[in-house]
């Protein structure tokens, strides 16, 4: 894992997991592509970090790999403040099972990560919820369920997962301490459901404020507004010219700090 509040962030509105979802690309960046995809959020995703757990590939082939992803919509770095009314800036690396556009990253950039799927995309929560349900029976075969039966309980199981239960936590929880036999599963999965049910999260006060987000260049990590990172890349990384000059949000900082500790020295004198 990646230090706290650094690493991979899953981008919202992704479509279902399947076996094709990188079939469009080469097999060395399929294959990290997917090896990105199941690690868990805030997971290490740096270039040392992916070559140590994917020995078929180095440094620089994971580096290259990176910005293909990028370039095809997959990866954007992105700092970020930390959130909770914390001014620290860290940076995350956005991956997206589905690839997104340009413009798709820039909506996500600008409106503090709200970037939402086409209306006529499928819920994603009740996709979540419906393959929990499905994998119950593959984690135990006493609560092996139908395709009726999922669909039947998917209101139940998106409910836990509104409550902030992730969908693994759901399906150790129904999994947890079962009977030798269980003669209908449908029916002992509704009552853990309905019995089992965690509480609603205590509503704040105050929504969070929204954190403030830059975009970095996946290859070499300068901040730059969108419109100069087409493909998550700046001009050098692309081979297009030289690269961006560094303009990010530390940058101000200093100066700021610099130019308060230069009144402090006046006022001193």
């Amino acid at each position: 894992m990646a230090a706290s509040g650094f690493g991979k962030r899953s981008a919202p509105d992704q479509a279902p997991r399947t076996r094709d979802d990188f079939a469009h690309l080469p097999v060395r960046e399929a294959a990290i592509a997917s090896h990105i995809d199941r690690l868990p959020d805030g997971a290490a995703v740096d270039i040392k970090t992916l070559a140590k757990e994917i020995p078929a590939y180095g440094q620089q082939a994971v580096q290259t790999a990176l910005n293909n992803l990028s370039d095809a919509g997959h990866l954007r770095r992105i700092r970020e403040t930390g959130g909770e009314g914390r001014t620290q800036w860290v940076t995350r690396s956005y991956f997206s099972r589905t690839a997104r556009d340009d413009a798709w990253w820039e909506a996500f950039l600008g409106e503090g990560g709200d970037a939402s799927a086409p209306a006529s995309a499928p819920a994603p929560a009740r996709s979540v919820a419906y393959e929990a349900l499905v994998r119950l029976g593959r984690t135990e075969p006493r609560l092996s369920l139908s395709a009726a039966e999922c669909s039947a309980l998917e209101g139940l199981a998106y409910e836990w997962l509104r409550r902030g239960i992730a969908p693994d936590d759901l399906v150790r929880t129904l999994v947890a301490g079962l009977p030798g036999v269980v003669h209908h599963p449908g029916a002992f999965t509704r009552t853990r459901l309905t019995e089992k049910m965690p509480p609603e999260a205590p509503s704040a006060s105050e929504p969070p404020p929204s954190p403030r987000r830059v975009m970095e260049c996946t290859g070499c990590g300068v901040p730059g507004q969108p419109e100069a990172l087409p493909g998550g890349l700046c001009r050098g990384c692309r081979g297009d010219g030289p690269g961006l000059e560094p303009t990010g949000p530390a940058d101000v900082d200093v100066r700021a700090y610099v130019s308060e500790l230069r009144a402090l020295a006046r006022t001193s004198r």
